[in-house]
Parts: structure tokens; C-alpha cells; sequence
């Protein structure tokens, strides 16, 4: 149909293939009333082409925002052999997978293999998509939706895009009941529906359309209309009472979507031949005239780009890229319950319209399948539920995922999260991994089963240290008691007792000051324990050399030579100490390292060479003490203590040997445990190997606490005072 020199409208099948030839006739603008192609945008290759029509490619931008709405992710797509509808699917299957949305399947019908159409069914039935697009050309589609229906597809949610056409009297296709479909924009044409309600073959005598749509609606045409008859065979003649408003159940004159972008289209080429003729007729000279001395239609093209104007409904229009702007209705093709069809608006789409509001729908307005009882789920997989994270199936899509529960100390507070959170350093998971909690922080405590039993063996041991204590002070003149220096034996029981005290500063919420001095401590009072088992091993092997003829030892006797000997081996450790605080004190942290709910409040030593230095130096004291005490063990002398030393040495020694591997496979109170034990037992058999033996005869056996059975006949005679 021209409607200006050089101009033509073309439908969407054929515009591609008469845009090329015609330009070997140099037509210089076209209008296209149905071609949706993307392919016909680029100006470079179709530089004269106008649509009317938005571009497939707004409605597929359209498509996604409706598949999110939904939350649809798991797809299929029909389509046939047709070239157009094979372009258009796989642009539409592209634009899905680079949207995150899955392709369950993509298949090709065929009307020239029939195995491609009962392929496809099978597919359909076994697929757990729900949601399918149908790219299916006019002519191939009542065919293809009779097939589906016979072979009783299972209900499914059908996409169709624009340029499908639903029937609307085939009410038993229930196959497609629910269906939703893009159509383009229908407006309000002022006129047309009176214009055709009063045509009749009568008045427009010489339009065989007129005549064809009559003989299609009535079966018959007026008496008067006889310049068709010949042509149109099998007709009767018409009352003359029919018209179209009698037919108005059949044919919506309210619904006219091409005809009114055509409608456009005219207006469009109208605007832009004014604006065009008044930008070159300055001297408003006669129209008729100046067109026909001046006009070719290439001149419009710039014009065309650049209209605008507002439709008599009020709406604006204007080309952009060539086409107008996306603009769609979303239809619901359903079946009623007295087997009648609606197909209802239920939103819209607007590509122009700010981000937010381009894309509007109304549940309640839809009518889904009757199998839908609620909104239709299409997804390959599940949601995982908050607590659970997506692992993606071996060579499956993004969509096909498995739910797997996050690690301990992580969450997902979220449904289908790809990735589990990390819970900060003082909270974990709870049971269900939905949620961050905060830690129990975990010490050893007085309140503990092991930090009462400890804490009471350490008052039993410091108040047996004590009575001893006590009994060697009431005894303190006696010969057992003032042997081998009673003063280093003063020494040795208050620092048993303060070590055994010392332990309890190990019990309890680690404080800033508990962990400043507690290692501190331990290390002194161990370190002047050991360094006086050190200082009476030392005295007893110069005591029995002081005993020989023309020795020199006797002068050290006298001297305090053991107690200066403690002072320096103590200094030692007071040193380290000092170093220690000096440049890397301990402090108390909180141990997040364990994977569990607790968290440990324990003290950080600071620095752990300093630490195993202070150990260290304690076990050389205990190991040099050993030597000496194993090398005067068989001195001749009734109540020697080097045997006693040699095994209190013995245990003490093998006590910390352990502690070593003991304290490092464990962790938290445990490791604080341990190394109470290790002082507690350590301290105990320091005790119970030089003491207790005296303790007997002091208590049990008074009459061997004499100077003759301190003597004895064989023994060698010597007495070491205190004083």
C-alpha cells in the first residue's frame, strides 16, 4: 500500500526479503507495520527502514523482567525450523543464560519430521520446567497446539511473544489454559469503530475485502453487491439488516494493535512531511505546488528520526532507532468454567519508563492452569533454605544445585545463597547455621569439676607443707632436723608451699595482672625450691669431705655458702623474668582457634622462648642437682638426704620430662591443667622424698632422733649446724 512516492509498508515475513531488491530501486523510505527483527535496526546495512512496531528486542528485555518477577530460572523453548523464529529464539535463549535464567531444553519442531514434534512432547513431559516459550510461526502453530493437545501435554505455563495470534473459540485446548502472551500496545483509533459498523459491501462496492470479510461473517452478501459475485461462489443473498455490530462477539473492534500502529505510522509521515515542507517553504507559498516541484521522499528521513506528537488518546510517539518505544501489554489466554475464553490484561510493559517502573502485573488477575493452585514454581532445583548453601552439580547449569549445610562457624541468614558467612572471630553457627551467636568463653574456673579438684589438691599440699613446716620448727633442735642445714630446709618448705599456692593463680578468669605474674612466680619460687635441694646436695657432699684429715671443705661449712648459692641461682630466673616483661609480657586473649562454640580466655604468654627459657633454666637446676645428689647417694651416714634428693630429683625431673608433650597436644584449660599438675607433682614429690622419711622418725620413731644413731658405729661423725 503506498502512501507517499517511494514509501511501503511491509509485515514482518517479508521485510527482510524485499528490502534489498527494492533497493535496486532506489526506494528511499519504508514503514514497516509488523517487522520486529533486531536485524533490521542497524542503520548502516537498512538505512531507510522505519517500523511501527517496537524491535524483538524490548520485548525480550520485557520477557526476563517477567521471568524474575516470578522467579522463574529453569526454562524451555519451542520453536519451529522458520528461519525468523530460530533467530528470535536463540537471541531469546542468549539474553535468558546472560540473565542467570537456565535453559532446560531448546528444541526445533519441524513440519517436514514429525519425530522433532513427538520429540519435543517427550521432552515437555519428562522436564520439570514449567514455564516454556513458544516461538511458533502463524502458520505452523493451530497445527502444532492441536498435536500438543491430543497427546494430553501436562499443564505448563506457555509464553508466547507478539507476533502470535491465540485463537479465541478453541476452548477445549486446555493444554494451553493459563497461557500468558506480549502484545503489542492497542490504542483508541477516533472513528474506526463507528466507520466500521457502518460499512457494508453496499458502500464500499468496489473492496473485495469488504465483500470476503461479509461472505466470512454472514455466509452471504447484499442483493445489490454483484460485482464480486462471480468470484465469491456459495453465498447467499443478506437480509440487509447485517452488521458489523451484529458480529461484535467475533470481531473486536476494540482490540485493533496493528492497525492502530499503522494508524501511527500515517500520523508520523504526516508530521514529518510538515515539518520538512515548512522548514524549506519560507514564503508559504502554495503546498500542492511546492511538493510537486520539490519533493522526494529521501528528504524525510531526518525528519522521521526526529518526530514527535501526542495521538488524539494523548499519548506521546516518536521513533527511536528507527522503531517505536517497547511498549506491551501482557495477556492471560485462560478458560473459564462454562468452557468460554477470556484473554485479560494483566500488566504491562514500558522499555521507556524509569528503571523500577518499566514493569507492572497483577496477580490476582491471573488465571493459571487449573494443576496451579498457588503461583507456578520453574526451577531446576529447590531452594535452599537459610543454614544451607548451593553447590553447584557436576556438568549441570547454574540453576542445578545441590543443598549442602555450611561448616561450623558459618551461616547463610538468606534462601539460596551461593556462599556460606563467616562468623567473626567471637561468635559461631548455631545448630541450624542460620544465625551468629556469641561464644561461651571457657576458662578453668573455680566452679570447673577439674579447677575444684585441683584447687583443693593445692590447699592439701600447701597445708601438709605447712605441718611440716611446723613439726621441723618445734623439732628444729633436734639431730635429724639440724642436719644438712636446717636453714635450706626452712627455705625449701616455704617455697613448696608458696608453689603450691602459686598454682591457685592458674584457676580462675585470666586477668591482666594474674597473667603478668603468674609464670613469674611459678618460675622464682621453683627456681629457689630447686636451687636449695641444689645447695643441700652440695652441702652434704662438702660436709663428708671436711671429715678427711688436712681438708680444706671445713672452712666452707661455716660459711654461707648455701644460701648464697640459692640467692644466685635464683637471680638467674629473676633475670629471665625481667628480660621476659621487658620486651614481650604475657597477656590474656581469647583463643578463637578451636572450631566449637567455645572460645577460650586464656593468657598469651607473650613470648614462648621466654617461657621454655624459664622452664629450661629450672630443669638444668633439677638435672645438676640429680647428678650431684646420684653421685653422693652411697655416702656412709645413717640419715644421709642424698639418696632422699637422688629421688626426689628422680621424680621431678621425669614429672616435667612429660610435661612437655603433654602441654603441647593440648589446648585451652586443659593446657593450663597440665601445668598444674606438673608443679602440684612436682612439688609433691620434692615433698613426700626428702621429708616425710624425717617426718617418720621425727613423729612415729622418736628414739632413732638421737646423736648416737645419727652417728652409728661405721658412719663417719660430723655435724653441720644451721646456726
Amino acid at each position: 500500500m503506498n502512501i507517499e512516492p517511494g514509501g511501503t509498508f511491509y509485515i514482518s515475513e517479508t521485510t527482510i526479503s524485499t528490502l534489498r531488491p527494492q533497493n535496486i530501486y532506489k526506494l528511499c523510505y519504508r514503514v514497516s507495520y509488523g517487522a520486529q527483527d533486531s536485524d533490521v535496526s542497524a542503520k548502516s546495512i537498512y538505512p531507510t527502514l522505519f517500523r511501527t512496531v517496537p524491535s524483538e528486542q524490548s520485548q525480550n528485555d520485557g520477557f526476563v523482567q517477567l521471568l524474575k518477577y516470578f522467579g522463574w530460572i529453569w526454562v524451555g523453548i519451542i520453536t519451529t525450523d522458520d528461519e525468523n523464529d530460530l533467530r528470535w529464539s536463540n537471541e531469546m535463549k542468549n539474553i535468558l543464560i546472560k540473565n542467570e535464567i537456565c535453559i532446560a531444553y531448546f528444541q526445533i519442531i519441524s513440519n517436514r519430521a514429525l519425530t522433532s514434534l513427538y520429540q519435543a512432547m517427550n521432552v515437555i513431559k519428562s522436564s520439570s520446567a514449567n514455564v516454556i516459550f513458544f516461538f511458533p510461526s502463524n502458520i505452523d502453530f493451530i497445527n502444532i497446539m492441536f498435536t500438543f493437545q491430543i497427546y494430553s501435554m501436562p499443564g505448563k505455563v506457555w509464553i508466547f511473544p507478539s507476533t502470535v495470534t491465540l485463537p479465541a473459540q478453541d476452548s477445549y485446548l486446555t493444554t494451553f489454559n493459563g497461557s500468558l502472551a506480549f502484545a503489542i500496545h492497542k490504542g483508541e483509533i477516533p472513528g474506526l469503530k463507528e466507520f466500521l459498523y457502518s460499512t457494508n459491501p453496499l458502500t464500499l462496492p468496489d473492496d473485495i475485502f469488504t465483500a470476503l470479510m461479509w461472505r466470512s461473517a454472514f455466509a452471504c452478501l447484499p442483493i445489490n453487491a454483484t460485482k464480486f459475485r462471480d468470484q465469491l461462489k456459495n453465498v447467499w443473498n443478506c437480509t440487509g439488516q447485517e452488521t458489523m455490530k451484529s458480529y461484535e462477539n467475533n470481531f473486536d473492534v476494540n482490540n485493533f494493535r496493528l492497525t492502530y500502529a499503522i494508524y501511527r505510522a500515517t500520523y508520523a509521515m504526516a508530521y514529518a512531511t510538515h515539518d520538512w515542507i515548512y522548514s524549506r517553504n519560507n514564503q508559504q507559498t502554495d503546498v500542492i505546488t511546492y511538493l510537486k516541484s520539490n519533493f522526494h521522499a529521501s528528504k524525510l528521513n531526518k525528519y522521521l528520526d526526529n518526530v514527535t506528537f501526542k495521538t488524539s488518546s494523548g499519548e506521546n510517539f516518536q521513533f527511536e532507532n528507527r522503531a517505536p518505544a517497547g511498549q506491551y501489554e501482557i495477556m492471560n489466554w485462560f478458560i473459564t468454567p462454562n468452557g468460554t475464553i477470556q484473554y485479560r490484561q494483566i500488566g504491562s510493559y514500558t522499555s521507556i519508563s524509569p528503571p523500577g517502573k518499566q514493569f507492572s502485573i497483577n496477580e490476582k488477575l491471573i488465571q493459571w492452569h487449573k494443576i496451579f493452585k498457588e503461583v507456578p514454581r520453574s526451577v531446576c532445583s529447590n531452594s535452599c533454605l537459610p543454614g544451607y548453601r548451593k553447590a553447584l552439580q557436576k556438568s549441570q547449569q547454574k540453576c542445578c544445585y545441590d543443598c549442602v549445610l555450611c561448616s561450623e562457624g558459618e551461616i547463610s541468614n538468606r534462601t539460596d545463597m551461593e556462599n556460606c558467612i563467616k562468623c567473626t572471630e567471637h561468635q559461631w553457627s548455631n545448630e541450624r547455621r542460620d544465625k551468629c551467636i556469641p561464644r561461651t568463653i571457657d576458662f578453668l574456673s573455680y566452679e570447673d569439676a577439674l579447677g575444684i579438684a585441683l584447687s583443693i589438691l593445692a590447699v592439701l599440699l600447701s597445708a601438709l607443707t605447712v605441718t611440716i613446716l611446723s613439726i621441723f620448727i618445734k623439732h628444729k633442735e633436734t639431730p635429724i632436723v639440724k642436719a644438712n642445714n636446717r636453714d635450706l630446709s626452712y627455705i625449701l618448705l616455704l617455697s613448696l608451699t608458696l608453689s603450691f599456692l602459686c598454682s591457685l593463680l592458674f584457676i580462675g578468669r585470666p586477668q591482666t595482672i594474674t597473667c603478668f605474674f603468674r609464670q613469674a612466680a611459678f618460675g622464682i619460687i621453683f627456681a629457689i625450691a630447686v636451687s636449695s635441694v641444689l645447695a643441700k646436695t652440695i652441702t652434704v657432699v662438702i660436709a663428708f669431705n671436711a671429715t678427711k684429715p688436712g681438708s680444706e671443705s671445713r672452712k666452707w661449712i661455716k660459711a654461707r655458702v648455701s644460701t648464697y648459692l640459692v640467692c644466685i641461682c635464683a637471680m638467674g630466673e629473676i633475670l629471665i623474668c625481667f628480660v621476659w616483661f621487658l620486651c614481650n609480657p604475657p597477656f590474656p586473649e581469647f583463643d578463637t582457634s578451636e572450631r566449637s562454640l567455645r572460645m577460650t580466655l586464656q593468657c598469651n604468654e607473650g613470648s614462648s622462648i621466654a617461657f621454655y627459657f624459664l622452664i629450661g633454666y629450672i630443669g638444668i637446676l633439677a638435672v645438676f642437682s640429680f647428678i650431684v645428689a646420684f653421685l653422693a647417694r652411697k655416702l656412709p651416714n645413717t640419715f644421709n638426704e642424698a639418696t632422699h634428693i637422688t629421688f626426689s630429683m628422680l621424680v621431678f625431673c621425669s614429672v616435667w620430662l612429660s610435661f612437655f608433650p603433654a602441654y603441647l597436644s593440648t589446648k585451652g584449660k586443659y593446657m593450663v591443667a597440665v601445668e598444674i599438675f606438673a608443679m602440684l607433682a612436682s612439688g609433691g614429690g620434692l615433698l613426700c622424698c626428702i621429708f616425710l622419711p624425717k617426718c617418720y622418725i621425727i613423729m612415729i620413731r622418736p628414739e632413732l632422733n638421737c646423736k648416737e644413731q645419727l652417728i652409728g658405729k661405721k658412719s663417719i661423725k660430723y655435724n653441720v649446724e644451721s646456726n
